[in-house]
């Protein structure tokens, strides 16, 4: 039989559980009535992580301002942002991707713009050295030129148009590093046709004038002088200053000079005159 010391503490036992169970249930409805926290408040924390240079926790806080509050104007901007983040922190495939679904979800934003610049901006920063594979390279040209072509007036085209410059002048350096590697193995006609490339797609780059110059010497070492006379004269017209013209001109003869001096040896000097039947899309 049970005794009555053993009873009590038994009473006793069971009384506190009770008190225990109830302390947690009121806890657990008192929290489960406060209400969620603004999108505002969301935003501000996110981007206060964001300013702390706390890149991929900001990411995710502005995310968080999405998943609560899908339909506010918090979240359009909180798109934005994690996109941002993403590319700060060289989370760059993340990075598009966000950016791809903001442009989808608000092509009539205020900041589509921006959109744009940071989508070139994500392939931008993975240019590689021109010995290397520059898939990212043309990438990041080619939303540079949608972003210059859509928003010409937009305050981010002026940098657009400044690294649009620097991205072709990396293409046309890939091109020239090829066209010296065959040219230094004596494959001539495989570097002129690198060479031709610089100044079809490239020509207002800085390697036009020396792409020019290793076309005369290529030209010379397979024996075709009036051709390494021709572009010689080319090279001259357009760039009179140019060492490498001076350097081309030193390797000639003194009758393939005299023609270059003569006017009237060539009506035409200008560099597209070595593309009679280029298109105007050819060129960049």
């Amino acid at each position: 039989m049970m005794s009555k010391f053993t009873s009590l503490r038994l009473l006793t036992m069971i009384c506190a559980v009770g008190f225990l169970v109830s302390c947690s249930s009121t806890k657990k409805d008192e929290q489960s009535e406060l209400p969620p926290e603004s999108a505002e408040i969301l935003y501000n924390n996110a981007a206060d992580m964001m300013d702390l240079g706390q890149y991929l926790p900001a990411t995710k806080a502005f995310n968080e301002v999405e998943r609560q509050h899908p339909y506010s104007e918090w979240a359009t901007r909180a798109q934005l942002m994690s996109a941002y983040g993403y590319y700060k922190g060289q989370e760059y495939d993340q990075a598009i991707l966000t950016i791809d679904r903001f442009i989808k979800l608000h092509p009539g934003n205020e900041d589509i713009d921006y959109a744009y610049y940071l989508k070139a901006l994500n392939f931008y920063e993975q240019i590689t050295d021109v010995a290397r594979d520059q898939a990212m390279t043309r990438q990041a040209l080619e939303n540079l030129n949608i972003l210059t072509r859509r928003f010409p007036n937009s305050k981010y085209t002026r940098d657009a148009l400044l690294k649009r410059d620097l991205t072709l002048d990396h293409l046309a350096g890939k091109e020239m590093n090829v066209g010296r590697y065959y040219q230094g193995r004596n494959h001539h006609n495989a570097a002129i046709n690198r060479f031709k490339e610089v100044i079809r797609k490239f020509q207002t780059t800085t390697h036009a004038p020396e792409a020019l110059h290793r076309m005369v010497e290529s030209y010379l070492a397979l024996g075709i002088r009036t051709e390494a006379t021709r572009v010689a004269a080319v090279l001259g017209y357009n760039y009179p200053g140019s060492v490498w013209y001076e350097d081309s001109y030193a390797i000639l003869d003194d009758r393939q000079r005299q023609r270059i001096l003569d006017s009237n040896s060539w009506t035409d000097k200008t560099i597209n005159s070595l593309f009679p039947f280029m298109n105007d899309d050819e060129s960049e």
